[in-house]
């Protein structure tokens, strides 16, 4: 079996993992692209009513272009913020049906090995194929083989739960009637229903919180009695909205701004330096945030739990993977996206080296690349594939030259998900942790951040 002749198996046919393929091909590789959806962009499909906050002439790759001309596709207008329907539907569909059936969909990854080599066997290992294990959306079992794998199956599908533990609270999967773990489209009138006129629980702090509580304080103009509490691990201080007018991204920076009208205009509530620990039921089924320190929140109608997504690792077990223990990401990126080090949303430019693992001829790109970090964007996983590609082609000239210069959230400095604990106590918070509080902003209320500050990024 020869593994010039196998193609590179892409996992994913969303924004990277499409961008791999076209890639792939303009240097006269094979790709062939797995989807466990229908259509390609599933993911995106899922928060279609999501307006994104880089404009279309960040969300394209040059490679696809190409690819994509030959048909009369057309780019849309660089200077328009598409929402995920469109980005989806405009690019990402046509591109899919460009490369034709090397996409194959309704294809599940289930596991990924070296052809007859687990992963303590080393003997001959480097120079068996990958086998790739797939389910059908039949239900049938096949087994594939190639010469690399691109691992672009994003971490959409495995949010993080509302402990602060990174464990699911107690009672968290009981309250699942109550609980979703997605920003909720509330131009939807059967979603719409589900929260008008509600007490709604937004636990998070970043882009995504902010788009729900903007979209909450939206409805809450319309229909009398609905109100956010934004539950936040942190407190309240200059990073917590975002990069404001700072951000090089400013439609990134308005949405920090939006959320910060929300509370102001009195359309949201602040809980600070709360960490969940459990759920329980008030007698008329509501659910009562309970916190790490015992304070118990009066009852809420609906929960949105935006904290963060984290990678399935689960179908690479068979595979020697180098990740940081703590971001779960390549050991040679995690430094450079490290949120306990630092809040930028920006990064050094990397490409294969940093993404390489023991395993050669495998690489996790794209969201699933950063693991735990929340600070990625379209055009990093671009230059992440178009080095990757090249190394794959043996071209270690093109691979190595890695060119990455990504838009400042305006805020660079500072540990990016957790209050320093010195900090909190010299604010008076106790020995650990600051005192949680329900802050009430108001209209007119002073907010800790002044004008000039340049809060943190949340996501992308």
């Amino acid at each position: 079996m020869s593994e010039q002749h196998l193609p590179v198996v892409v996992i994913g046919a969303g924004p990277t993992g499409l961008a791999a393929a076209a890639h792939l091909v303009e240097r006269g590789i094979e790709p062939l692209v797995l989807e466990a959806g229908p259509a390609a962009a599933a993911a995106v499909r899922e928060w279609r009513h999501v307006r994104l906050f880089s404009t279309w002439g960040e969300l394209t790759d040059p490679a696809a272009e190409k690819l994509l001309a030959p048909t009369g596709w057309s780019k849309p207008d660089v200077t328009d913020y598409p929402t995920g329907g469109d980005w989806a539907e405009r690019y990402l569909q046509p591109l899919a049906d460009v490369l034709g059936r090397r996409v194959r969909y309704g294809t599940r990854v289930t596991g990924v090995s070296r052809t007859g080599r687990d992963r303590i066997v080393d003997a001959d290992r480097e120079s068996q194929p990958f086998v790739v294990h797939v389910t059908t959306a039949d239900g049938r079992e096949e087994r594939l083989f190639a010469r690399a794998v691109i691992d672009a199956s994003g971490t959409w599908n495995t949010p993080s739960p509302a402990g602060a533990s990174g464990l699911p609270a107690l009672g968290e999967k009981g309250a699942a009637d109550r609980i979703t773990y997605r920003v909720p489209d509330l131009e939807d009138p059967a979603v719409r229903a589900r929260y008008a006129g509600k007490r709604t629980a937004v636990i998070g702090s970043g882009a995504s919180a902010f788009t729900a509580l903007a979209t909450l304080a939206d409805v809450a103009q319309e229909e009398p009695g609905t109100h956010a509490v934004w539950v936040l691990r942190r407190g309240i201080g200059g990073d917590t909205f975002g990069g404001g007018e700072s951000d090089q991204l400013p439609a990134r920076g308005a949405l920090g701004l939006a959320a910060k009208a929300a509370v102001d205009n009195g359309y949201a509530d602040a809980v600070t330096g709360f960490r969940t620990e459990a759920f329980d039921r008030a007698e008329d089924g509501r659910l009562i945030l309970v916190g790490e320190d015992g304070r118990r929140l009066d009852p809420v109608d609906e929960v949105i739990v935006l904290t963060g997504l984290r990678p399935d690792l689960s179908f690479l077990s068979e595979i020697r993977l180098g990740l940081d223990e703590r971001l779960q990401a390549p050991v040679e990126l995690a430094p450079l996206i490290d949120p306990n080090q630092h809040s930028c949303g920006t990064v050094y430019p990397h490409g294969h080296a940093e993404l390489s693992h023991p395993e050669p001829g495998i690489y996790l790109v794209g969201m699933k690349s950063y693991g735990r970090a929340p600070t990625f964007l379209a055009l990093t996983g671009y230059e992440q594939v178009r080095s990757v590609t090249a190394a794959i082609a043996g071209d270690l000239e093109s691979a190595d030259r890695v060119e990455l210069t990504l838009p400042e959230t305006g805020v660079c400095g500072g540990a990016g998900i957790f209050d320093d604990p010195a900090a909190e106590q010299s604010d008076g918070g106790g020995c650990c942790a600051p005192a949680p509080q329900l802050v009430p902003l108001g209209i007119g209320a002073p907010v800790t951040a002044a004008a000039g500050d340049t809060p943190s990024a949340g996501g992308c």
